[in-house]
């Protein structure tokens, strides 16, 4: 994965060996998500996803692993806002930490991520786009371990994209 951070904006890279449909129903369909979404150790024990521009996708990560001390039986809330979608091109939403009600988690930083999906070399190049309000706040992200998290959330998406294509 390339990981390049500028000002307020981090910008994340990887190609996946799978279609460029594939990988984008892999982002916007709870039967793919459930999965694969999240670090290792966690898993999403609800994934509530309505795909359209003003819908919202509410899911909760759990820590599973018992070795992660303090974080087992943690329980992690997001919420995305879909803003524009473009099929098997383009996902863009507002991302935010919430409560299981889905309100946004006060204090934590909200971001607006677009993911661009790209066929390369008959593969699919995943390019995710994330600014944050201001620098403090995506540092914020980056301390509370964002950087490691996205990897090994991204190495869970490669397995699963080559378990569905190996069915």
């Amino acid at each position: 994965m390339i990981t390049k951070v500028e000002g307020q904006e981090i910008t994340l890279e990887r190609v996946f060996n799978a279609p460029r449909e594939l990988v984008f129903k892999a982002f916007s369909e709870a039967e793919h998500l459930k999965h694969w979404w999240g670090p290792r150790g966690w898993t999403l024990t609800v994934c509530n996803i309505d795909f359209r521009p003003g819908g919202i996708w509410h899911y909760c990560m759990k820590c599973i692993d018992e070795n992660m001390g303090d974080y087992f039986g943690y329980e992690s809330w997001g919420k995305g806002v879909y803003q524009e979608i473009v099929e098997s091109e383009k996902i863009v939403y507002v991302d935010y930490f919430s409560d299981a009600e889905g309100n946004e988690a006060e204090g934590m930083p909200s971001s607006d991520i677009t993911m661009y999906f790209e066929e390369y070399e008959g593969k699919t190049k995943l390019i995710s786009k994330t600014k944050y309000a201001s620098e403090e706040a995506l540092k914020t992200v980056l301390e509370m371990g964002m950087e490691q998290g996205i990897t090994e959330t991204w190495d869970r998406l490669a397995e699963h994209l080559e378990s569905v294509q190996s069915v």
